[in-house]
């Protein structure tokens, strides 16, 4: 009997790859940058499972190349790259990876929340200049956080697990769900205060994001909802870029209408608004939320787990079901 085919579209550890061959015939994708679609489609023939990344578009054309697919595996916890629709027609089972970068995404964002406040990335680039001419009472004052309100807009896994480390820094925490009548997550400390959106806007001095991308999502930080924010708040986004509207975002920040704000995704990648690298009260990262080894080994492990799972004739491990 022939034994099962996998392509995957990036480098991942030998650890996993040597996972998947004991089952399977693999085809790993080598190359630096993401696998042009063309060449996805091409390779995708005789495959049964394909495990891709964020950057990977699954359309509906490219899973007619994969005619013979049973899995589509995702290393990641969103899935706004895949037509869910188109696959699931296809009969076709999504899978992610939800749960093992919880972690490090909350660090991640705690790194741009401490970054943006207490202004280092622009401290940094000011000494590497040689711009520094010593310590000064009033040099680059940033802002506490003790006392200060954290605003969550979102409380999934990476939300709560944001919120729960406020309390280390003396922070109260509140948070917002885009369904306001629906019941309270279950993640969420008796201590938060639950706020509608507006009210959490216009009451965080930090506002963190952690919602998926739909289409209701999409710009939900526009011009408006940053003139509902303090003059002094600072917006957090680890989420997905399109939830803000970056336009917007360096109108404000060039106005100063936001005291700063810091992002680890953007609307675009790799291309960032070039209004936001003109400004230094905005903090950019390139998208490192899961970047630990151990992290993303875990990612690309569970992928692998849910492919093989599939292929073995059972469910998938964690199924995206939206």
């Amino acid at each position: 009997m022939a034994r099962p085919g996998v392509l995957v579209t990036c480098r991942i550890p030998t650890s996993v790859v040597e996972r998947l061959e004991a089952a399977c015939d693999v085809e790993v994708f080598a190359g630096p940058d993401a696998m042009p679609p063309g060449e996805l489609k091409a390779r995708l023939e005789g495959k049964q499972a394909l495990l891709c990344l964020l950057t990977d578009r699954i359309t509906a054309d490219v899973l007619d190349a994969g005619r013979d697919l049973r899995i589509v595996a995702n290393i990641a916890v969103g899935f706004d790259n895949i037509d869910l629709d188109a696959a699931r027609a296809r009969g076709v089972v999504v899978s992610n990876t939800p749960d093992v970068l919880t972690q490090a995404t909350a660090d991640l964002t705690w790194g741009l929340i401490l970054a943006a406040t207490r202004r280092i990335p622009e401290g940094e680039r000011l000494l590497r200049r040689g711009g520094w001419s010593g310590w000064a009472l009033d040099f680059l004052l940033g802002s506490d956080l003790r006392d200060k309100q954290l605003g969550i807009v979102g409380l999934g896994r990476i939300g709560a697990a944001v919120a729960s480390r406020a309390a280390a820094f003396g922070m109260r925490v509140a948070y917002a769900t885009l369904d306001e009548a629906a019941a309270g997550p279950s993640a969420a400390d008796p201590a938060w205060a639950r706020l509608g959106l507006d009210e959490l806007l216009s009451s965080s001095d930090v506002v963190s994001l952690h919602v998926p991308l739909t289409p209701s999502t999409r710009h939900l930080i526009d011009r408006r909802a940053i003139l509902r924010m303090k003059r002094r708040a600072y917006l957090i986004n680890t989420s997905r870029g399109p939830v803000v509207d970056e336009e917007a975002l360096a109108w404000a920040l060039r106005e100063r209408l936001l005291a700063g704000a810091a992002l680890d995704v953007f609307e675009e990648e790799p291309r960032v608004h070039p209004g936001l690298l003109e400004l230094e009260n905005v903090v950019l990262a390139p998208h490192l939320g899961s970047a630990t080894v151990e992290t993303r080994t875990a990612m690309a492990d569970l992928a692998a787990r849910n492919v093989l799972a599939v292929l073995s004739g059972g469910p998938p491990l964690t199924p995206v079901r939206a």
